[in-house]
């Protein structure tokens, strides 16, 4: 669990509620479903025609990572690839089978295989640089979802306060229904705005951030394939994967 984010997402409700109070306000009086159906289902309508259904789907399961943050594995990779290094050096390429059958990473398990195929070392670092580049591409497709919605939210609760102004107008006969018009036309921009700042924009960096671990993961081990397939010493090798360390 990722106590930082769950703190700084309970800090920033909690200024809004707290603020609500010192204000004289009631905390009920923030609570309108109406407002938050036409600002949330809006917002997702929207990102998912601009996406489409592949692209929002994964941008959803990677939201996952903001309070279940991934386990940092650089060490595990060091050490495995002083293992292959010293390996390939010792018995050759074709040694590093018996450590392909055991990945699970479809990454790790294809430059093992290109190791063991003989491939020359800059067609295979080409070959991981193109899959590199596309995973990158979906990753960040997917990240983006979340700054739009940050973009579509403050303007669909714009709507939704023109929304309830409307039914404001259809009612001035009855004073008695006026008042629940004009929560929801308030109500919802405080949603949109709120949920953009919020959760949404702050949901999107992070997911940047962590796109660009995942990516500098992939492009060391590009890294440590290159060498290996070039014969460098394991220990340089050792020395080049320390230089990722963060």
């Amino acid at each position: 669990m990722d106590w930082g984010s769950v703190a700084g997402l309970a800090l920033a409700l909690l200024g809004i509620l707290v603020g609500q109070l010192l204000e004289g306000g009631r905390l009920g009086a923030l609570f309108q479903p109406t407002a938050l159906v036409i600002v949330v289902v809006g917002t997702l309508g929207s990102v998912l025609l601009q996406s489409g259904l592949p692209t929002f789907k994964r941008g959803m399961r990677m939201a996952r990572t903001i309070f279940f943050k991934p386990v940092n594995k650089h060490r595990l990779y060091a050490a495995d690839i002083a293992l292959w290094s010293q390996t390939a050096r010792r018995e050759g390429m074709l040694s590093l089978q018996r450590y392909m059958d055991k990945q699970d990473d479809p990454f790790i398990s294809k430059g093992l295989r290109l190791l063991t195929d003989g491939v020359d070392p800059f067609k295979l670092r080409e070959i991981l640089g193109i899959e590199i580049s596309t995973f990158e591409t979906g990753e960040r497709q997917a990240a983006r979802i979340w700054d739009s919605a940050g973009g579509y939210a403050p303007t669909i609760g714009i709507l939704g306060a023109v929304l309830g102004l409307i039914h404001v107008m259809e009612n001035l006969s009855d004073p008695s229904r006026l008042g629940a018009g004009i929560a929801v036309a308030f109500v919802a921009t405080i949603y949109g705005v709120g949920l953009a700042n919020l959760v949404f924009l702050p949901i999107g960096g992070k997911l940047r951030t962590a796109v660009n671990d995942d990516v500098t993961r992939l492009e060391m081990l590009a890294d440590a394939f290159f060498c290996i397939a070039a014969g460098d010493n394991p220990l340089s090798i050792q020395e080049r994967m320390m230089a990722y360390e963060r």
